[in-house]
């Protein structure tokens, strides 16, 4: 189940990578664990992150999801409170499975809300036994694979929901929110993607849910009609600075076109992905491989996320902006997703730590929850050298580096992911009917 394991930061050996926090060596550290029991017909593979101690040279945190009812035990204060309080970030844990209440410790320790995507439920249906139940139910009641699938996962969304009710109502609507993603089957389909995102939010029917819509060319329109229609969106997979400003473009087209007198139910995150663009770049750099191409690595991602951040400011204030605040109107908060570090040579907290700003999100997976909620420093870094940042970005284009390509290229790396993720586990669903109604003749 999960729970919070409180370790004396003085038996940390932090690596060479990792951010060294200034703090007494009297004050607690906590690591978060999701643990599992069983599996969906196979072992689960579980990821192992270790923690080095002097008394113990390997020490392993089993990162995983359990299968027996959480515990919600009380745990004490964390950076990932300080995170929030001191600084106006919410962090968000990027992960969702069965049992929901798993998530009681973790939102205990400081997480705030719950963001998921189709690859996340391919790993928690695919790889756990605890969905048989339901799922059994609903073959035997005739329903088709894809409606069983938005079954499972409609029940978790409102699970999930329930738990972070209170944040959401204590906040007045600035927190406390779950995503769920329209198929991904529909990234390139504008009109097809409003109806299912309006579908879903009436199916799950839960005043704190996201429903997160691709920031595809074709899907830009579909947001704005999405937010006129009074439903708070996550905008997911967005990847460059020119996306990026569409997607607050059909944010406040929607806003304005909606219609309502009180604009402030009416809220959205832009998530902006990080890691993943190093991932590209580095790449590139590397065939240039000139000096300075080699000592741009890892550095593309918080350049380009700093002159978003940026952006952000930019297009929420003026007059425009000040109309639609008087209607009650939130900001549509920049979102840091991507953030678990792809190079074991960067140091784990590399997409997080860098990103620290007000009116923002941080969703982590376990790894980049551990490694900050662990050594991570608290202040806020976003805009704290905004012309380096500005110098990384040109340097890069000088080199040759096309932002546009990256980003068009990145989305379709992205969508096309998310959609075998969706194919994978329909076809898992269908060879898991097939056997149930074996067993029943």
């Amino acid at each position: 189940m999960a729970s919070i394991f409180k370790i004396p930061s003085s038996t940390i050996a932090h690596s060479s990578t990792g951010f060294r926090p200034n703090r007494s060596s009297h004050q607690p550290m906590f690591l978060v664990d999701l643990r599992t029991k069983t599996a969906f017909d196979i072992k689960l593979s579980s990821s192992k992150l270790s923690v080095r101690t002097p008394n113990s040279p390997s020490v392993s945190l089993v990162v995983r999801c359990s299968q027996i009812d959480g515990n919600g035990s009380t745990s004490k204060r964390t950076t990932l409170h300080d995170l929030y309080e001191k600084q106006g970030q919410s962090p968000w844990y990027d992960n969702l499975c069965r049992p929901v209440t798993d998530l009681l410790p973790l939102i205990e320790s400081g997480v705030r809300g719950v963001t998921s995507n189709p690859a996340i439920f391919q790993k928690a249906i695919s790889t756990s036994n605890a969905y048989n139940d339901q799922f059994k139910e609903l073959v035997q009641a005739g329903k088709d694979i894809k409606s069983a699938y938005w079954e499972l996962v409609v029940k978790d969304i409102q699970d999930a929901c329930k738990l972070f009710e209170s944040i959401y109502d204590q906040t007045d609507g600035g927190d406390g929110y779950v995503s769920v993603e329209v198929s991904p089957r529909l990234a390139d389909d504008t009109e097809r993607t409003i109806e299912a995102a309006k579908l879903l939010h009436k199916k799950v029917d839960r005043s704190n849910v996201y429903i997160k819509i691709p920031a595809t060319a074709p899907c830009v329109p579909s947001i704005k009609e999405v937010i006129a229609s009074g439903i708070s969106v996550n905008v997911t997979l967005i990847f460059s600075l020119a996306r990026y400003e569409a997607v607050i473009d059909a944010y406040l087209d929607g806003l304005e076109a909606s219609g309502l007198s009180d604009l402030s139910r009416v809220t959205s995150v832009a998530s902006f992905f990080v890691s993943r663009v190093d991932t590209l770049v580095d790449k590139m750099l590397e065939k240039i491989g000139t000096p300075e191409a080699l000592d741009l690595r890892g550095k593309a991602a918080n350049a380009q996320a700093a002159l978003a951040y940026q952006l952000y400011q930019k297009k929420f204030s003026g007059p425009r902006w000040d109309a639609l605040v008087k209607k009650g109107a939130k900001k549509q908060r920049l979102l840091w997703a991507s953030t678990s570090v792809k190079n074991p040579a960067y140091s784990d907290t590399l997409y997080v730590a860098p990103l620290i700003g007000p009116d923002t999100v941080s969703t982590m997976p376990d790894q980049a929850l551990q490694a900050f909620v662990d050594h991570g420093s608290v202040a806020r870094t976003i805009d704290s050298n905004v012309s380096e940042a500005e110098g990384i970005y040109s340097a890069l284009e000088k080199l040759g580096i096309d932002w546009s390509y990256v980003g068009s290229q990145l989305e379709e790396e992205g969508v096309e992911s998310f959609r075998k993720s969706f194919d994978s586990l329909l076809d898992s669903l269908q060879e898991k009917a097939n056997s149930l109604k074996l067993v029943s003749l």
